[in-house]
């Protein structure tokens, strides 16, 4: 690859690095460590067809790859992690403690419901993809992604049902 596309592909890489991350760590479910991988190695497909994509639309082909990924990984029981004798040095955060209370209730409710419904559901509102954009990145007809999407919000309604109170 010549080097300005190498420069290309650091840039579209930094600038939508965290909402890639973001996007990633709610298909796996919210661990930060598996959508880090996850996005790792979506990130290593789309360098090897960066030259095709590059032009076109690199962003979808990553939602595409990730989604692919993360409903094949859930599959595994186990994802190559090696312990070590030291751990690395955590950093220090300010006080978001709402903000991660919520996040927290939204990740474990996502995490409850089949990869293939989490996927519908992060792809279709949160990226606010279309419904063919979603069936096209799961594989499957736009009514399986359309049903996977509407099963899955049913079921978030119910699990953070018991939150929500009505308005009066």
């Amino acid at each position: 690859m010549e080097h300005g596309r190498a420069g290309e592909f650091d840039e579209f890489v930094a600038a939508r690095w965290s909402a890639l991350v973001h996007l990633a760590r709610l298909l796996v479910g919210g661990d930060r460590h598996r959508a880090e991988d996850l996005l790792q190695e979506s990130l290593v497909k789309l360098w090897f067809v960066w030259p095709r994509v590059a032009e076109d639309a690199p962003e979808s082909y990553v939602r595409k790859v990730m989604a692919r990924a993360a409903a094949r990984s859930s599959r595994r029981r186990w994802w190559g992690e090696r312990p070590v004798e030291q751990l690395p040095e955590v950093a220090a955060a300010r006080d978001v403690s709402a903000d991660v209370a919520e996040r927290s209730r939204l990740e474990t409710a996502l995490a409850q419901l089949s990869p293939k419904q989490r996927a519908a559901v992060v792809l279709r509102y949160y990226q606010d993809l279309p419904e063919g954009q979603v069936a096209e990145a799961l594989g499957c007809p736009v009514g399986t992604a359309r049903s996977h999407a509407a099963r899955g919000v049913a079921q978030l309604r119910q699990l953070l049902a018991d939150v929500i109170e009505p308005a009066r």
